[in-house]
């Protein structure tokens, strides 16, 4: 690797209220001034990703305490396995403090700096030094991981990647068919695990995998007064701030496809390294484990609902469109000002160009869902616990003002959701939509696994289009409020204020077929009713 990336992620147990924890909780990148998951960590919620598996493949990998002498007098992570690629690790080799404060992100259980989700079971895996391996030995060690808890882990987390010049392809450029690339976008459906990626950072990074379709790229952010609410300026800018022709395909993708989904804390976080001690650390690298540990408590809450037989809960909370769909739905963007319009968003994120979404291409263009360097917004993990709280609705009947759905649509064919309440004038309405390009493997052996020497097929992304229309709108282009119809993107997603109050539907429609006729969707919204 030409660049290795460094990030971290900390925060505070907040069950005794003492002004020290207060006050270092509100510091911490998991409080209420970064992502905001401190919160569920406590009663009433108690979730801190129970039998939740998740993942995480680098180069390194994180010290086991009783395996490996690094971390010997630190029994701060716990870990379920580690492996080296698809293999048992052994014991004191290919451990790496890097893989080790991002491991710290996701499921520490040190009091002073607890992981997003300390209750979860985390699976690593090393891939190994990059001098004799490849995206092929990557693609096996993401697979292997995904098999691991019985075939259920719910997300995994890319905090590497690889550089343009160590793909083998001529003129290889981030078009979506790098090995690994397209290894992600097909474990993500076969596995039904949903992939967070580390953004693309600095010149000639790591940009492969950021090319996925199925997964989530996370950018990170920065504090201002305390607060993280700023796309750091080590970010790589958007295609639209300045990036010269000769960078576009080499560190963004191709035809201009947005490569951002999601902003989390990334700068100046404080973690534990092997030994111990403390250490401070900024980079993408540890801003996307806090979504992928964010995963395990929304799933957590989703195993709890469907245990107790709930209405409106199905295993379709499991799938990883749904999941993508819950967190960019719920994500920051502009903050509310305590009238509810902005949907109690907690902060204004800005770009670095201190511009806000409402002055993006993405706010005002219909065929661009998401911004270039924030993507849907600012993770906000307690958000998207609400988002999910939600339930799952059917457009068979009304839905609420918050929810979400996994179903499929036909080529040519709409769903339509109609909102059981008139929405409020002024108020905003965010709706997201996901669903998978589809990529097969050549399965050569037939043994129905990715192995070294085998490749995938590419079957291309069918075009859906997300809608707001007035609820006594009779064809799919009458009485459209709001559209978001990119024709390349795996997302479609609406951040816009209602005109008028009254009575709304959601549309989803299937434009035009690339692969199969029938195409399975994730659907979540959050409106202000009247």
């Amino acid at each position: 690797m030409t660049k290795k990336l460094t990030w971290i992620i900390w925060g505070l147990s907040a069950s005794c209220v003492s002004l020290p924890v207060l006050a270092s909780a509100l510091k911490s990148p998991l409080g209420t001034n970064g992502i905001d998951a401190l919160k569920l960590h406590q009663p009433p919620y108690n979730l801190i990703g129970r039998k939740i598996a998740i993942g995480q493949v680098e180069i390194g990998r994180p010290g086991m305490f009783g395996w490996d002498k690094a971390v010997s007098k630190n029994r701060a992570i716990s870990l379920a396995a580690v492996f080296s690629r698809n293999g048992p690790a052994k014991s004191n080799s290919g451990v790496d403090p890097h893989a080790y404060n991002v491991a710290g992100v996701m499921v520490s259980q040190d009091k002073a700096l607890p992981g997003v989700a300390p209750g979860a079971r985390l699976y690593s895996s090393a891939v190994g030094s990059t001098k004799n391996m490849g995206q092929p030995e990557e693609c096996l060690s993401a697979q292997h991981i995904a098999l691991q808890n019985s075939g259920d882990v719910r997300a995994i987390n890319f905090s590497f990647g690889e550089p343009l010049n160590r793909d083998p392809r001529p003129e290889a450029s981030l078009d979506g068919k790098a090995l690994l690339t397209l290894c992600v976008d097909w474990s993500s459906r076969v596995h039904d695990v949903l992939y967070a990626i580390a953004g693309n950072q600095g010149k000639g990074g790591i940009p492969i995998p950021t090319d996925n379709f199925n997964g989530m790229n996370v950018a990170f952010s920065s504090r201002r007064g305390g607060v993280f609410n700023k796309v750091d300026v080590s970010n790589l800018a958007g295609i639209n701030q300045g990036a010269s022709g000769r960078l576009a395909g080499k560190e963004f993708n191709l035809d201009g496809r947005r490569a951002v989904s999601l902003v989390a804390p990334g700068n100046n976080i404080s973690l534990l390294n092997p030994d111990g001690k403390l250490n401070k650390v900024t980079g993408t690298s540890f801003a996307a484990p806090q979504v992928t540990a964010t995963v395990a408590l929304l799933q957590e809450l989703s195993d709890r609902q469907i245990r107790a037989k709930q209405p409106n809960w199905s295993i379709d909370a499991r799938r990883h469109q749904v999941m993508k769909a819950i967190l960019l739905n719920s994500a920051d963007k502009i903050q509310d000002i305590g009238d509810g319009l902005r949907l109690g968003m907690t902060r204004t994120i800005i770009d670095k160009q201190n511009q806000d979404w409402l002055d993006s291409d993405a706010y005002k263009d219909p065929k661009i869902p998401l911004n270039a360097q924030m993507g849907a917004g600012h993770l906000n993990v307690f958000r998207a616990y609400q988002q999910l709280s939600g339930g799952q609705w059917q457009p068979s009947a009304v839905v609420p003002p918050i929810g979400w759905n996994y179903r499929t649509v036909d080529v040519g064919a709409s769903a339509d959701y109609t909102l059981a309440k008139p929405l409020k004038q002024g108020s905003f309405i965010s709706i997201s939509l996901s669903w998978d390009r589809l990529v097969e493997l050549n399965d050569r052996n037939k043994n129905q696994q990715f192995d070294v020497g085998e490749n995938f097929r590419d079957r291309g992304l069918n075009n859906l289009d997300l809608y707001l229309v007035k609820a006594d709108a009779k064809t799919t282009d009458a009485g459209v409020v709001c559209s978001s119809i990119s024709p390349i993107d795996s997302v479609e997603h609406i951040f816009c204020p209602v005109p008028a109050t009254g009575n709304y539907k959601i549309r989803v429609h299937f434009r035009q077929k690339l692969n199969e006729a029938t195409q399975p969707y994730a659907l979540a919204w959050w409106s202000v009713p009247e």
